[in-house]
């Protein structure tokens, strides 16, 4: 008679070994056999009694054992289960928290922050940081400045415009304009644009630009048809990205030992785009997720875990930051400084509604 797996969400020794061998797989990278769960697992059970229990765990999909070794090691749905069921996450030490605040102070332009969110979130893991870059429409704008280029008879078509938000961050963007400009104009430009607009957001600068223009007359409807021309390029969103840190340190884990593994791998974080859209999926998620192995849903990442948690301001959402590793991570660990590193970024970055 086929012998009946054991349930091991009901069964307390399944699930106290199954996380004793993960801690143990996770610390050591080698098949774990029964005989190493008979001492660490701190059951009084017989080592026949233990790998009945294993062998329940190997046929619940929980556990593979490799060809090579007579241990088991866990599969992403014994990964799963460990992480929704049996894992046990402490907040991070405060020395760590203050650490990040000190790393991350308000104040220091969105785009350093998150260089540095990313390099943090590297150095504490010892794997990938990724941070999503919020969308510029988020943002007040504060300032805009307009500095032509290349116009030897005193007017230009490309145009640099200089935009301060009021997060701090500064973005120098070049305009290809329709008609050729002087500075005078520029500077008119300007000055009506950071006057009557200065505090708003983009998406609402654009739309009050339209309705006035429509309403304006005479020299009024010149001076905003030519602002509009220019806002239209100056205030457009950038295409949004993420900041990455640290994907050479998976060359060290001996689970991506295989280069065509890596060549993928690190193909896959210079295009950015899969897995950009990997973490806008979990933006509106509160608190952290986990992706474990074919999870993700990008073949790159197969193998890999993503811990994310989104990172917000005055009560907006942002963008997500993350650590890419091993499926074989300190689950423990990555949890607490995810979530930490969001917190300690979204009080940092403080926009202006």
């Amino acid at each position: 008679m086929a012998r009946k797996p054991a349930d091991p969400l009901h069964d307390p020794r399944a699930r106290q070994l199954l996380r004793t061998l993960i801690a143990r797989y996770i610390a050591s990278g080698e098949p774990v056999g029964s005989q190493t769960l008979a001492r660490h697992a701190g059951l009084d059970v017989s080592p026949a009694t233990i790998r009945n229990i294993l062998a329940d765990l190997e046929d619940a999909g929980l556990l593979s054992a490799p060809h090579t070794s007579a241990g088991r090691v866990p599969t992403a749905q014994g990964y799963r289960l460990f992480v929704d069921a049996l894992l046990q996450v402490q907040p991070l030490p405060e020395e760590e928290v203050a650490r990040l605040r000190d790393r991350l102070p308000a104040g220091s332009g969105t785009q350093a922050l998150l260089d540095n969110a990313s390099q943090l979130l590297s150095a504490m893991t010892h794997f990938v940081g990724v941070v999503s870059v919020p969308r510029r429409e988020q943002f007040a704008f504060r300032r805009i400045d307009f500095v032509p280029l290349d116009g030897a008879d005193g007017e230009a078509q490309r145009v640099l415009a200089i935009v301060v938000f009021a997060d701090g961050d500064v973005q120098n963007r070049l305009l290809q304009t329709r008609r050729p400009y002087d500075a005078g104009e520029l500077e008119r430009i300007a000055n009506y644009l950071n006057i009557h607009f200065a505090g708003r957001t983009l998406a609402e600068i654009r739309v009050r630009l339209v309705r006035e223009l429509r309403s304006a007359r005479d020299e009024m409807q010149r001076v905003l048809a030519r602002s509009v021309e220019l806002a239209e390029q100056a205030l457009t969103p950038g295409n949004d990205d993420m900041v990455v840190a640290g994907q050479t340190r998976l060359m060290g884990v001996q689970d991506l030992a295989d280069l065509d593994r890596l060549r993928e791998l690190f193909d896959a974080f210079a295009r950015k785009r899969e897995i950009l859209q990997l973490l806008e999926r979990t933006i509106q998620a509160p608190g952290v997720r986990i992706f474990i192995g074919e999870e993700t849903g990008l073949a790159p990442l197969e193998g890999l875990s993503l811990v994310t948690a989104p990172y917000a301001a005055g009560g907006q959402v942002l963008g997500v930051l993350g650590v890419i590793g091993p499926t074989r991570m300190a689950y423990d660990r990555i949890i607490p400084v995810v979530q930490a590193a969001a917190d300690v970024l979204g009080a940092a970055l403080h926009p202006e509604p």
